[in-house]
C-alpha cells in the first residue's frame, strides 16, 4: 500500500478516494478525513493524509511485535528495541536503526 497526498494505491493500482477496497485480507477504508488500512494479520494503520499516523494491533498480538511499533508488552523499558536486539537510549537512535534503503 502506498499513500501520497490524496492518492492511495495497492500493488500500483489506484484506490479511488472514498471507495472501500478489500482483497486477500487487506482492506482500505476512508473514515472521515483519514484513510485506514487493515490487514487480516490484526494490524490497522490510519493516516490523516498529512502528518498524523496511528497504528493499532489486536490483543492477540500482545508481546509478539517489534520494530517501530514496539514490543506491545506495556513495559516501557523494552520500547526502543533495535533490530540487533539492543535497546536504544533515545528515540532518534531507535528510529534510525529501523531505516531501510
Amino acid at each position: 500500500v502506498v499513500a501520497q497526498g490524496q492518492n492511495v494505491s495497492v500493488n500500483r493500482a489506484a484506490v479511488p478516494e472514498g471507495r472501500p477496497y478489500l482483497h486477500k485480507g487487506l482492506g482500505v477504508t476512508w473514515p472521515g478525513d483519514w484513510v485506514a488500512v487493515a490487514s487480516s494479520l490484526g494490524v490497522r494503520v490510519a493516516w490523516d493524509r498529512h502528518l498524523a499516523v496511528t497504528v493499532t494491533a489486536e490483543p492477540e498480538l500482545r508481546g509478539g511485535t517489534w520494530g517501530l511499533c514496539g514490543t506491545y508488552t506495556d513495559d516501557p523499558t523494552d520500547d526502543f528495541v533495535r533490530p540487533d536486539g539492543d535497546i536504544a537510549a533515545v528515540a532518534a537512535t531507535f528510529g534510525n536503526a529501523w531505516k531501510v534503503p
